[in-house]
């Protein structure tokens, strides 16, 4: 099971990213957990500066934007 967290205040942005990475592990048929992180001092934890984070299994994947749909398909896959 993937581990999955979401890292950003509750932006919109930061919701459109859990969204696009809910959609992209389930038609990937992958199992997930998803966890929202909006505590401001956990960022500095991974390294993240710029909100949305993406980590997958406590790896940071992608950081200050959204990415596509195929681009969270492979930092899944």
């Amino acid at each position: 099971m993937r581990q999955v967290k979401i890292l950003g205040p509750g932006c919109r942005r930061c919701e459109q990213l859990c969204s696009s990475t809910k959609q992209a592990a389930e038609q990937l048929g992958i199992e997930y957990q998803v966890e929202k992180v909006t505590d401001i001092t956990k960022f500095a934890d991974y390294g993240v500066m710029m909100t949305p984070g993406l980590v997958v299994d406590g790896t940071v994947k992608s950081q200050g934007k959204v990415p596509t749909l195929d681009e969270i398909k492979a930092m899944l896959g």
